[in-house]
């Protein structure tokens, strides 16, 4: 999966907690044996817009995660919606 996120002037270093290959999201992803990391990138071009790619095994794990873990994902993801400006999806799998 495939994220960008336009980050909230002043909120950079409580996003990068969040969203870095060690950080809130990946402590939560890590329960499936079958999340394989997350990588953070910063955009060159405009410093408060990043990208994250979430790897799984296959669209299966990770949607026997969500299903597992759907409420700790709804109040993670509930909690720190006022870190960005806006966020989108833009990949997923191979026949998404």
């Amino acid at each position: 999966m495939m994220w960008e996120f336009e980050v909230r002037q002043g909120c950079e270093a409580a996003f990068l907690e969040a969203y870095a290959s060690d950080g809130t999201w990946a402590r939560l992803f890590r329960r499936s044996p079958e999340f394989l990391g997350v990588e953070l990138v910063r955009s060159v071009k405009h410093p408060t817009r990043f990208f994250t790619l979430d790897a799984w095994t296959s669209r299966a794990a990770f949607e026997g995660f969500r299903m597992e873990y759907c409420e700790s994902y709804e109040t993670l993801d509930v909690k720190l919606a006022g870190l960005t400006e806006w966020e989108r999806r833009i990949g997923g799998f191979p026949s998404e």
